[in-house]
């Protein structure tokens, strides 16, 4: 039951280099993460004819296509959703406890 065998040259040099490697891998995954877009928490104006006419042009409208297209939070497209439905520019399809989908209305 001898003690543990010492490790040669170049293994030692081999270990060295993969923690090397394994630090600048964490490096990378670290600076990857600060890239995060901001998204905006105010809404669009939902009076503002550029932005109606965006919306009249998806077949479909979900607060998340809606989020994606403003580059907004999901919980403030819902807002401008909702907004848009008052003035009588979408209507509402289907709804469930965690889902809204509209349609732009036809003018």
């Amino acid at each position: 039951m001898g003690g543990k065998k010492k490790l040669s040259l170049k293994q030692i040099e081999r270990m060295q280099t993969k923690k090397d490697d394994d630090k600048k891998k964490k490096k990378e995954k670290v600076s990857s993460r600060k890239d995060k877009k901001t998204l905006s928490i105010l809404s669009p104006d939902p009076k503002n004819e550029k932005n109606v006419s965006e919306i009249k042009k998806m077949k479909v409208l979900t607060p998340y296509q809606v989020a994606s297209k403003f580059n907004i939070r999901i919980s403030t497209a819902k807002d401008f959703l909702e907004q848009l439905e008052t003035n009588g520019s979408i209507q509402l399809v289907s709804k469930n406890r965690n889902l809204k989908i509209y349609k732009p209305v036809k003018a």
